[in-house]
């Protein structure tokens, strides 16, 4: 029976990022989009928490302001990545998730935030 190395039995995983040997890799349409719509998410919640200063607090009307971000997002992303992308429906569904998630959280902080108190 051959003797097995110890070095054999433990061998080193290492994983290697192409950013550490200085080559740059651009990124791919879908997650540019995605990480915009959830920056786009915490600007939206923001016109929503400022538009409960002048209006009445209404969660339609917050939401109302977060489909109108998302739908002007959706158009001008079609417009730079039509060419780009397989499928003309994957420009509306990527980040939906992300989106909704973020405004729902941070429109709940800046609305405490901007509140006044009783």
């Amino acid at each position: 029976m051959p003797k097995v190395k110890e070095a054999d039995l433990n061998p080193k995983v290492e994983i290697y990022c192409k950013y550490s040997l200085g080559e740059k890799i651009p990124l791919k349409p879908t997650t540019i989009i995605y990480w915009t719509r959830a920056l786009f998410g915490v600007v939206a919640a923001l016109l929503s928490a400022l538009l409960s200063l002048v209006a009445p607090v209404n969660f339609l009307n917050g939401l109302s302001i977060a489909l109108l971000v998302y739908i002007v997002t959706y158009y001008i992303y079609k417009s730079l990545f039509i060419t780009k992308m397989e499928k003309q429906s994957k420009i509306f569904t990527t980040g939906v998730g992300a989106y909704f998630l973020t405004w729902i959280v941070a429109w709940t902080i800046f609305y405490t935030l901007l509140s006044p108190h009783p």
